[in-house]
């Protein structure tokens, strides 16, 4: 069974910046498309971004040119550096399969501050 660690979280005022890292367990990392998540108070979870096995990027539009998602396949983790952030960025955030999620971790809170 798959599991993940999500850190880097925490307070920032409007316009900082945080770097999210995640590891994960198990022999598969590196053959998955993983993805961050990230769900807000009374929200639906959504997909932040996205990076397939070879590297290939995605993202939500809301979130555009200001993060970006990279992943160490030697050492199975998973990054989300966010800069210019903004007070709808609050959430905790979580890392996972881009298809076919499973053991979800306990996530890193992220809030922003105006």
């Amino acid at each position: 069974q798959v599991h993940f660690v999500e850190s880097g979280g925490g307070l920032v005022q409007v316009g900082g910046s945080l770097r999210l890292s995640c590891v994960a367990s198990g022999s598969t990392f590196s053959l998955s498309a993983m993805a961050w998540y990230r769900q807000a108070p009374g929200k639906q979870p959504e997909v932040v971004a996205g990076i397939s096995s070879g590297g290939v990027t995605t993202y939500a539009d809301s979130v555009k040119g200001r993060f970006t998602i990279s992943r160490d396949n030697a050492n199975n983790g998973l990054y989300l550096q966010m800069t210019s952030l903004k007070p709808e960025d609050t959430a905790v955030y979580y890392c996972n399969r881009r298809f076919g999620a499973e053991s979800w971790g306990q996530g890193t809170q992220v809030t922003v501050s105006s």
